[in-house]
């Protein structure tokens, strides 16, 4: 669906902004009303329908692939062609529930994250609700379709994993070993076992993938990244019960782990044993370490703190700017002797409604040479664009977001990814359906002029060698 610019929030802006983006003396913005900083607009979106239409099928992560791109959703996934950005075309929707449905593709293969009991792997499984008899049947884990044809993604194979699969990550195989490794991050929230998820749970499973053989994908492995245990938590912070999500960076053979109560680097040398380099928690203000993202150099991450699970109304004076927040952390050292050192955090400086639901959430890296910018979804906070070349102080240089779903309650919603890819910020909004953005600023202009063929968020890449 192709937008006309309406307001003067939305007008597209040649005016450089020099100075950091302020929050907005005018308060918080209306009901499903759109507001943004002059260097950022949205043009195009393409609104869920169908089976994904209800509020209670969310919309969950993206990847990218040439000019198609793939949105998951708890009830399946989406395919758009996104060969003219303004105007995203519905390929496919394939019906598949299991939430969260997290995407991720590698070649001709698109894998998917279930994290919910379900009775069988196929795609017309019924839920299994946790009081059921230990013996009845429970199936999470990852499936595996063939989008070789984006029209017609074939399911091929599924994978079983203990605790389902929150998240998953890619990490190629290395020198001639032609297979994708995907590492597997489930957690267990509960005091008690489980029969799908025997605590302790503090590991993660990886599956090895052959690409010329995907139906032969089998469970290899399932690495104890806490033998301590991990955080054990407090009033106020998750204990560590498994990870919610890794972000591997193959080029530099690292990977980071946010993992509940922990944030970890992880050697990822040899992808199908994967090794903890080093630790760092922070119970004073993080509750539940939910993702990262390195800087291109490989010298900085930044860890996300999803404080209320993403349901929960954070971004409010009261909770102030260092909770549900980012941190930014740089790497020193080197080899095994590596460490994570806090630098700052990161949040953005708009208020926004008791019925918003707003936390740091999913991003990327914009590529541009020499600097560290990314672009991020904070659920109902919108999507920020800031800047932490400086670890010290971070700033953020543009912003969008739409006002509250609604005043009188809490529904989940707003952005919960934002990707940069070939040119665009692309955004996956969870009751909006998949949103479109441009910006026009000369700090980011020259990374318009950087092109991929494949983007997934939790496999970075060294845009330097696109």
């Amino acid at each position: 669906m192709r937008l006309a610019c309406i307001g003067a929030a939305a007008v597209l802006s040649t005016l450089v902004v020099a100075a950091p983006v302020q929050a907005d003396p005018a308060g918080i913005p209306g009901v499903d009303q759109i507001v943004s900083s002059p260097n950022i607009r949205q043009i195009g979106n393409e609104p869920k329908v169908g089976p994904f239409a209800p509020e209670n099928a969310l919309n969950s992560d993206l990847a990218f692939q040439g000019k198609y791109a793939y949105a998951g959703n708890y009830n399946g996934f989406s395919v758009y062609d996104i060969s003219e950005p303004s105007d995203p075309v519905p390929v496919t929707q394939v019906l598949c529930p299991g939430a969260q449905n997290d995407i991720s593709i590698w070649g001709d293969l698109l894998f998917l994250a279930t994290d919910s009991i379900r009775n069988d792997d196929s795609c017309s499984s019924v839920s299994v609700p946790n009081s059921e008899p230990s013996t009845a049947p429970r199936w999470e884990g990852v499936k595996i379709f063939d989008v070789s044809d984006p029209r017609n993604p074939k399911y091929v194979k599924a994978v079983k994993t203990d605790c389902g699969s929150h998240t998953l990550t890619l990490v190629p195989g290395k020198g001639h070993d032609r297979s994708v490794y995907v590492y597997v991050s489930s957690y267990n929230l509960d005091v008690v076992d489980l029969p799908n998820c025997a605590q302790p749970h503090d590991k993660i499973s990886i599956i090895k993938v052959p690409l010329r053989k995907p139906d032969t994908a089998s469970l290899i492995a399932a690495p104890v990244l806490f033998p301590d245990g991990g955080f054990p938590g407090d009033a106020d912070s998750r204990r560590t019960t498994g990870c919610h999500d890794i972000t591997a960076y193959p080029a530099k053979d690292i990977a980071a782990g946010a993992c509940m109560g922990d944030g970890v680097l992880l050697d990822i040398s040899r992808p199908a044993s994967p090794k903890v380099i080093t630790t760092v928690r922070d119970a004073e203000n993080f509750a539940f370490w939910h993702s990262a993202t390195f800087n291109n150099d490989g010298t900085k991450v930044v860890f996300t703190d999803e404080l209320g699970g993403g349901g929960g109304a954070e971004c409010l004076p009261s909770i102030g700017a260092n909770k549900g927040a980012d941190a930014i952390y740089d790497i020193t050292g080197k080899g095994k002797h590596r460490k994570l050192e806090f630098r700052s955090y990161f949040k953005i400086p708009r208020e926004n409604a008791t019925t918003e639901n707003c936390v740091a959430h999913n991003g990327s890296l914009i590529p541009v040479k020499g600097r560290d910018i990314m672009v991020q979804a904070w659920y109902q906070g919108g999507i920020s664009i800031w800047d932490f070349t400086n670890s010290r102080k971070p700033v953020e240089i543009a912003y969008w977001e739409r006002g509250p779903l609604s005043l009188d309650r809490l529904i989940v919603g707003g952005s919960w990814s934002a990707y940069w890819y070939n040119g665009h910020i692309y955004s996956s909004d969870i009751q909006k359906g998949f949103d479109v953005l441009e910006v026009s600023d000369r700090r980011i202009d020259h990374a318009e002029r950087q092109r991929t063929w494949q983007f997934n968020a939790q496999t970075q890449t060294d845009y330097r060698k696109w």
